[in-house]
């Protein structure tokens, strides 16, 4: 199937809602990534906007999912299957340790508990860098399992809670120059999905990880045929 060139951010957003998931970057499967749909010189472009710019808008008109979700890659899913996503997705028993695992509930609870940040606020509130404050007793960065003096790599950590789906991002923000104008890429800022969309985003009318898993197969299957089950495979996880 070969999909509509976009040019625009209505092109984007509609693609989008129209196949449920979208990844922004080359998947390894042929045409099937913004990247790849998106005019050339519109991928980067110093005269016009593309699509860098566009995701922070589309994500605030909440009809659409964006995180790392495919293969630690970023995807945007739709509202309207992101449910059965995290059904599955969530189902699945991560292979990390017990000190990993613990890194993950307390960067989840620190954004439950703030709404968002970015991971600017994140390194400060937890104070992932060891020796650059005096911690108190009452710090939660005290029960971090922190050794040989380096810095926890909490990038990957919310890589991690993406692929998860326990983590989305809310909005890119970006730095400005004297004059006001934004400059440079943009910072994502995470939320958890529950947080952004509601508790009811988690309910998978009853369907069990299993299925949710065979619907999304069956609707990437129809949206990309050339694909073939290997290639599905490693995306849905």
């Amino acid at each position: 199937m070969a999909f509509k060139q976009i040019t625009s951010i209505e092109d984007l957003e509609n693609l989008a809602l129209e196949l449920g998931f979208l990844p922004f970057f080359s998947c390894g499967i042929s045409g099937y990534s913004v990247e790849e749909l998106i005019r050339s010189d519109m991928w980067f472009s110093s005269e016009q906007e593309g699509p860098w710019k566009w995701k922070g808008p589309i994500i605030q008109n909440n009809r659409l999912a964006y995180g790392k979700f495919f293969r630690h890659k970023a995807v945007f899913v739709s509202l309207e299957w992101l449910p059965d996503f995290i059904n599955y997705r969530r189902s699945l028993r991560p292979k990390i340790s017990d000190d990993l695992a613990a890194l993950n509930d307390i960067v989840l609870q620190s954004l439950e508990i703030d709404g968002s940040a970015t991971i600017k606020e994140l390194r400060q509130e937890l104070d992932f860098a060891c020796g650059r404050k005096k911690r108190s007793d009452y710090d939660l960065v005290d029960t971090l399992p922190l050794t040989n003096n380096k810095k926890i790599p909490l990038d990957l950590i919310l890589s991690r809670l993406q692929m998860e789906t326990r983590l989305v991002i809310k909005d890119f923000e970006y730095n400005t120059d004297r004059h006001g104008k934004p400059y440079g890429w943009g910072i994502a800022r995470y939320a958890t999905p529950e947080t952004l969309y509601g508790r009811e985003i988690i309910n998978a009318e009853g369907r069990t990880p299993e299925v949710s898993r065979q619907r999304i197969f069956d609707h990437l299957s129809k949206i990309i045929p050339n694909a073939n089950e290997k290639q599905i495979t490693k995306l849905i996880g």
